[in-house]
């Protein structure tokens, strides 16, 4: 085998049942690289929305001014993300039930938690979204890079097998594209892998604030229902 030989050269010269095994980890390879560096940008612009709407809120505005400002970016086609859709959803339900006059201030705080934690889930559900097919990739991949290493081993034999004399250059082939069946597999496997532990923990970090956010800004209506 030439010393020489490129990762294209194994892959052309390979049995078609390794070069399915390489397809396969080349297309979870590519898949995770858009997911990654797609929930990235949806991650570190949750982290960055947390931030920002918190300064906003702490600020001393008035809700009815922090309200309308949200209600005035969307109309201008804004994007409008994690705590801020948490708070409007629990705002605006407060204000709905007040204005109709109910008098059961418990209802009232139980309309707007109820809001809240719908919000939430679907806040949560937005930034999960792909992170289990990152964790999918990072399970699989090297199993099916194992599977073709077995391909690879077995096709080494099979040639040396069917040669009367046994030298490096009849097995050589097949245990070089058996190594680069393992090595592929790694490759799709690692990143994913360090995405995948890397953006839950952003998850967590980001969806504990919106939790935090949604207890303390209850206890805000709840003070505003009895100084009424």
């Amino acid at each position: 085998m030439d010393a020489g030989i490129s990762p294209i050269d194994l892959f052309l010269n390979a049995s078609p049942s390794v070069k399915m095994v390489f397809l396969i980890l080349g297309f979870l390879s590519v898949v995770s690289w858009v997911i990654i560096v797609q929930r990235w940008l949806v991650l570190s612009s949750a982290r960055k929305g947390v931030t920002s709407f918190e300064n906003r809120f702490w600020s001393g505005m008035d809700l009815s001014q922090l309200y309308k400002e949200g209600s005035v970016m969307q109309k201008e086609n804004l994007q409008i993300v994690g705590m801020e859709n948490i708070f409007r959803a629990g705002f605006k339900e407060f204000m709905r039930l007040r204005q109709q006059g109910m008098a059961d201030g418990e209802a009232i705080m139980e309309g707007a938690q109820r809001a809240m934690r719908v919000a939430y889930s679907r806040e949560e559900e937005k930034l999960e979204k792909h992170l289990p097919f990152l964790a999918t990739v990072g399970s699989v991949s090297p199993y099916i890079g194992l599977f073709g290493t077995v391909i690879g081993i077995m096709n080494a034999f099979l040639g040396l097998a069917s040669q009367a004399q046994a030298t490096l250059q009849v097995v050589a082939p097949g245990i070089a594209e058996a190594l680069f069946a393992t090595a592929i597999g790694l490759f799709a496997a690692i990143p994913a892998v360090v995405a995948y532990n890397r953006y839950s923990s952003t998850l967590d970090g980001v969806t504990s604030s919106y939790i935090t956010f949604s207890d303390e800004f209850s206890s805000i209506l709840h003070r505003q229902i009895h100084s009424t």
